[in-house]
């Protein structure tokens, strides 16, 4: 009687294993997390309710010369569910779609942002001597420049346009990412396994690609959800300031045209107040699933 021969895998396909195992594990903690749940729940929504802006409200609605007849500044009913604005435009259309322009600027913006902040950190924490302060000088640069500031500067000096606010804030909100890298990169390469790979002939490609940032991922994805909220801000205070796109709708621009009419002081408070909310319970939401995050991939907070 012949016994089968057990299944042999490649190295690969061990370490894709691995990384499926892990993967299904981090979902199943994240589930167990009922306030990540509930932001991504929420933002899960926002983001339905942004893909199918077109088919929940029509862009003609939003055309002005087809709203003579509606009321200016109309307060919330049954009628006008969230108020109109000065043009007579609803507030719940002009939400609807402006959700576009804000999540796709604070994903992309943060995701540039992650992606200078990871090769900027790895390289401060990885090379020695000059290239490597090289790096920790620029990343202290960038710290002690006002981000904000230098955000409304280059989207002054650029064309308008919700890429300009996308490499904007991409370009000034990496240097806090960079930091903790470095020093999640710093904590790795002192571990054995990083000796035991320059001994054997490992290349600073090699290292870096499969030990240190593998090693410094979880913390990358944590820091990400928890940047995304700020850079959903920082385009609500760029389009608020009128660096904006004026022929696109978002957040931001909604705000901006509230403060053109007055409508904190002239009674018109739901011009404010629903944008105001919704800029909060979406940067909430993506905190809620940062902590959550944070708390599965940094084994010191689990009992806590």
């Amino acid at each position: 009687m012949t016994t089968a021969s057990p299944t042999i895998r490649s190295p690969r396909a061990l370490a894709w294993h691995r990384r499926g195992t892990a993967f299904v594990d981090f979902c199943r903690q994240f589930a167990q997390h009922r306030a990540g749940m509930v932001g991504l729940v929420f933002l899960l929504i926002v983001a339905l309710i942004a893909i199918f802006a077109p088919v929940i409200a029509p862009a003609n609605m939003l055309d002005v010369t087809k709203l003579v007849d509606v009321q200016r500044f109309a307060p919330p009913s049954w009628e006008h569910p969230l108020g109109t604005d000065h043009q007579g435009r609803e507030i719940w259309v002009r939400m609807v779609w402006g959700a576009r322009v804000s999540l796709l600027v604070g994903l992309a913006a943060t995701a540039m942002s992650m992606i200078i902040g990871t090769l900027v950190g790895l390289s401060a924490g990885h090379f020695t001597g000059f290239f490597g302060g090289l790096m920790m000088r620029i990343i202290d640069f960038f710290l002690v420049l006002p981000s904000l500031i230098l955000a409304i500067v280059l989207s002054s000096v650029l064309s308008r346009g919700v890429w300009t606010i996308i490499i904007a804030i991409g370009l000034t909100s990496w240097a806090g990412t960079a930091r903790v890298v470095r020093a999640q990169t710093l904590s790795v390469e002192s571990r054995d396994y990083i000796e035991r790979s320059r001994a054997l002939g490992a290349g600073h490609w090699h290292i870096i690609m499969k030990h240190l940032l593998p090693g410094v991922l979880p913390l990358v994805l944590a820091n990400t959800t928890l940047t995304v909220g700020s850079a959903i801000i920082s385009e609500s205070t760029l389009a608020f300031l009128g660096l904006g796109d004026t022929t696109l709708q978002s957040w931001g621009s909604i705000l901006k045209n509230a403060m053109d009419v007055s409508a904190a002081t002239s009674g018109y408070w739901w011009y404010v107040l629903v944008p105001g909310i919704a800029i909060v319970l979406v940067v909430l939401s993506f905190t809620l699933m940062g902590r959550a995050v944070e708390n599965i991939t940094n084994p010191t907070l689990r009992s806590r």
